[in-house]
């Protein structure tokens, strides 16, 4: 690419199907345990730069979420490895809900306490896929050469606004309004070697990786690996990375098959062809990089009068669930938390490309937010990032209520509504993190 730097860059990726059977997530329904393999499912890893410029590396696991403990067993094995610091390495899972339960990841998804022999497979499947990150990480360093790296933006339109609000409060999911607040914009970042041929490509979108329904029972990687696939097989011997954006609230539209997964994959694949004939913008290597963990505090705890009322009164099993654990948790003599640890990371490429990562299930409003206040030509923000805990609302959002807002924390095992300042807080950090050039006043 005309104008770019030559960047040592490596790829690597590795297959993370879990032996089967073992319980899926992301959906309440499914009876029993998976017993069928659609799709495998695969981490993928880019590393950029030379040893003496403090290599960056991202991963892709597709997995419902990515708990704080994996991310960090993972990080201090590169580190004693290969001496990568902290702020350089990220896991951005693709939330998928046709793949295994991972431990600490919606721990009260399934409303009921397992058999013991479903909790083993969850953890062997949690303990062993920490190595498999490790060595895709470590394959991506050992592969790098020089490379060019150059970066775009397009737009993908399946991402629709779930939540349906009437006179100002959520009176349920499930909608599909493609008016509502979305990102449907598709960054995308492109690896090619000195003659010019495609050896990575890295895109993010902001939508629920649920184009397949609850009733299937069968282990996919959903439009992600779809869109993943799709575009290694345009490309020979190319890794595509695939991650989300801020889509806490959007879901893909129409969902509901197999078929709407190929459909949503293949919409991000066209756009990602469409931006290769296209001129990008050259970038460097990873030149700053910041990494801070906050505490996201609740709004209030519930007391315990409060966590017995909702076993005895509540209609839904999983309220029901959630309250007793809590109550079963104080009855061991430990209090219910009062903050949820969040980590926020910032990467700089130059002055060319900011790139944001964030925990959780960050929803739309975040990252549109974020373009206004940042350079949003020069900023790409990506969720579900190094620790899925919870959803991350907007502040908008606790005067309407609603799933994102209060009904999720049960299946997340949390006592309840984050506060209303959760929003300033996050962006208050973000900004602290990205250089001050990339601050919109900033701007030239």
């Amino acid at each position: 690419m005309a104008g770019a730097p030559l960047v040592l860059v490596g790829a690597a990726k590795t297959d993370i199907t879990p032996d089967l059977p073992i319980r899926l997530t992301g959906y309440t329904g499914r009876p029993d345990e998976a017993n069928r393999i659609e799709r495998r499912l695969y981490a993928r890893a880019i590393a950029m730069g030379a040893d003496h410029q403090n290599p960056a590396v991202v991963i892709t696991v597709e997995v419902i979420g990515i708990s704080q403990g994996i991310t960090d067993a993972v990080a201090s094995s590169l580190k004693a490895r290969r001496g990568i610091e902290r702020e350089r390495v990220s896991l951005c899972s693709t939330h998928v809900h046709s793949g295994p339960a991972i431990r600490g990841i919606l721990p009260f998804m399934f409303a009921k306490d397992l058999p013991a022999e479903e909790r083993s497979r969850i953890d062997h499947y949690t303990d062993t896929i920490v190595d498999k990150l490790v060595n895709v990480a470590v394959a991506a360093l050992d592969d790098r050469r020089p490379g060019s790296l150059g970066w775009t933006e397009g737009r993908v339109e399946f991402a629709t606004q779930r939540r349906r609000i009437v006179e100002g409060k959520w009176i349920g999911g499930g909608g599909a309004d493609f008016k509502g607040f979305a990102d449907r914009v598709l960054p995308l970042i492109r690896v090619t070697d000195n003659r010019d041929v495609v050896r990575a490509l890295f895109t993010s979108y902001a939508c629920h990786c649920t184009s397949i329904g609850g009733a299937d029972n069968f282990i996919h990687s959903d439009w992600a690996g779809e869109a993943s696939a799709e575009l290694e097989a345009a490309h020979e011997g190319a890794v595509a990375l695939v991650a989300l954006g801020c889509g806490g609230d959007a879901n893909p539209h129409p969902r509901g098959s197999v078929d709407t997964a190929i459909q949503h994959g293949k919409a991000i694949a066209v756009e990602v062809e469409r931006l290769l004939a296209l001129p990008f913008r050259p970038l460097g290597s990873v030149t700053s990089a910041s990494y801070r963990e906050i505490e996201l505090e609740f709004a209030q705890l519930p007391a315990r009068a409060d966590l017995e009322k909702r076993v005895r009164t509540s209609t839904k099993q999983s309220r029901i669930y959630a309250a007793s654990q809590l109550l079963r948790s104080l009855d061991t003599g430990r209090a219910l938390p009062t903050s949820v640890p969040y980590p926020v990371q910032a990467w700089a490429f130059g002055d060319d490309l900011a790139m944001v990562f964030l925990g959780g299930e960050v929803v739309s409003e975040y990252s549109l937010r974020l373009r206004k206040e940042l350079d949003g030509a020069r900023l790409w923000v990506n969720a579900y990032t190094n620790d899925v805990r919870c959803y991350i609302p907007s502040q908008r959002m606790f005067k309407e209520g609603g799933y994102e807002v209060d009904q999720s924390m049960d299946f997340y095992g949390l006592p309840g509504p984050l506060s209303p300042n959760t929003e300033t807080q996050i962006v208050e950090t973000v900004r602290s993190l990205v250089p001050p050039v990339f601050i919109s006043h900033n701007r030239h």
